[in-house]
């Protein structure tokens, strides 16, 4: 089972190892030094802020960006701080399920493209919604880069990505698309909150499903109310709707 995540705009304010080296999937390689020779380029701009989409309150995230290169590293588990990634509390599992944890998830970034929890990645600020001279659209830069990655390795894919970074990879019918809903309307910030928890119980319970049917047993096993749709199209992936008080 694979089971991706985005990326948080929440993040860790510096790294405490050596700079970036080799991350997973070396393949990527050559394809993530040129999105970061283009977003140190960016963020140099004068019209940064407006290229890169962000407010003029993040501007000391241009230097940041600048540095990227020799900027000091930090595992990708204690990078990201965002609301999905607390309730995940990656840094409380128990071994195994760390191990587990290790194994099966897999972050999305504008950046990277995706890495692991175990990938050390300096501090940095790049939506995978962006679009980043003369790269272009992240996603649609990635899609072909990252399927090519990913498509081999066997498996169901649980996909708790938000809708930007979900554009980077379509697994096809073997995932299982997960959305939150509260009172009959699909929420954000709660759901981000559900889906670290529920990527938490799922590594706590050593669950492994195989099949979209499977994985709605584990879940409601483990307490929640879930209702499995199948894709509308033998391409398209499945979605589990869950169901918070």
């Amino acid at each position: 089972m694979l089971m991706l995540l985005p990326p948080s705009e929440g993040k860790a304010s510096e790294g405490d190892g050596p700079p970036l080296a080799e991350l997973s999937f070396p393949a990527l390689a050559a394809s993530r030094k040129r999105v970061v020779s283009a977003l140190i380029r960016a963020s140099k701009r004068r019209d940064a802020l407006d290229v890169l989409g962000l407010t003029p309150g993040l501007v000391g995230e241009l230097a940041r960006n600048a540095a990227l290169r020799e900027a000091p590293t930090l595992p990708a588990a204690e990078l990201y701080t965002g609301v999905l990634y607390d309730n995940l509390g990656l840094a409380t599992l128990e071994p195994e399920a760390r191990k587990r944890a290790e194994e099966s998830i897999l972050i999305f970034s504008g950046l990277w493209g995706v890495v692991k929890i175990t990938d050390r990645i300096p501090p940095y600020r790049l939506s995978m919604g962006v679009s980043l001279p003369p790269v272009g659209g992240l996603a649609a830069f990635w899609r072909p880069r990252i399927t090519k990655a990913l498509d081999p390795i066997p498996g169901l894919v649980v996909d708790l990505r938000s809708a930007t970074y979900a554009g980077a990879w379509q697994p096809g019918s073997r995932a299982v698309a997960v959305r939150v809903f509260k009172d009959g309307k699909v929420v954000s910030h709660m759901a981000k909150a559900t889906r670290g928890e529920i990527v938490r119980a799922l590594l706590r319970a050593g669950a492994d499903p195989a099949t979209p049917d499977e994985l709605a047993k584990h879940l409601t096993d483990l307490g929640y109310a879930v209702e499995l749709t199948p894709p509308p199209r033998p391409t398209r992936q499945w979605t589990l709707d869950v169901t918070i008080r």
